[in-house]
């Protein structure tokens, strides 16, 4: 596998890192939270080599690309992509979204229709958790001692507390943010199976049957949601399961978007 050329374009204002390899139908890639351009160039490599255009973005936020410059949710993100296929000059192109790409995807393909011809969509975020029993104690737990340590004599400890429930309850990609937290908050309460009925493309859903992060669960309510939608479920794979079964992945993809 060879290293991507990742050229420098700007997109609405700010500087993206975009890669673009290949000749034939255009194939765009969206990458999931903390990813880039690296982390799908192995699949943009191998459907550029099979007669597809794959364009690869790193998304605001991410690889070398500029900050958002104020918290982004989901449908901004939508927005700052459509910027990149108008600038691309790509009236209508394949999807590939994975995890925060997909939460991106779901959103394109629900408002902008005309410029998707098919999706796929990759161990997808935007379904939202089903509380569990100790999520729904440790809601009320956290809730109620930050209340008390609301009242007077008291106010010294809550920001040392906070954190401690931060440090001790956040999840990696919370945790390692940064710059991105409050985006990170807005894009994790984002429930998109709204938006997910809106779709009109053909989409396949690949899951990795062990995925812990967006689970099996979430690919079945996102089948019933799309109108036209199947589901490919990657036995013994996880939350990357287009890396884990590469070969098979791409495979899968070419024969679908060749029909």
């Amino acid at each position: 596998m060879s290293s991507p050329v990742i050229t420098i374009q700007n997109i609405d204002h700010l500087k993206m890192g975009v890669t673009v390899f290949g000749e034939g139908a255009p194939i765009l890639l969206l990458h999931g939270w903390g990813g880039g351009i690296k982390s799908m160039w192995p699949v943009a490599e191998w459907l550029g080599k099979q007669g597809f255009q794959t364009h690869t973005l790193d998304l605001p936020g991410f690889g070398v690309s500029d900050m958002p410059p104020q918290p982004w949710d989901i449908p901004r993100y939508a927005d700052f992509v459509l910027a990149y296929l108008k600038t691309a000059g790509l009236e209508k192109t394949h999807l590939i979204g994975h995890s925060f790409g997909g939460r991106i995807s779901i959103v394109l393909g629900a408002e902008y229709p005309e410029r998707v011809n098919k999706l796929v969509l990759v161990d997808s975020a935007g379904v939202r958790p089903e509380p569990t029993t100790n999520m729904q104690i440790y809601t009320f737990t956290r809730k109620s001692i930050l209340a008390l340590l609301r009242t007077p004599g008291l106010r010294r400890f809550e920001t040392p507390v906070r954190h401690w429930f931060r440090q001790k309850f956040g999840s990696p990609d919370y945790l390692n943010a940064g710059a991105l937290e409050a985006t990170f908050k807005l894009v994790i309460n984002q429930d998109l199976v709204a938006y997910a009925r809106r779709i009109k493309a053909p989409t396949l859903l690949v899951w990795g049957e062990l995925d812990t992060e967006t689970p099996l669960r979430d690919a079945k309510i996102l089948e019933d949601a799309i109108p036209d939608a199947g589901l490919v479920v990657l036995e013994g794979a996880g939350h990357y399961a287009y890396l884990e079964r590469l070969n098979e992945f791409t495979r899968i993809v070419k024969y679908y978007f060749l029909q």
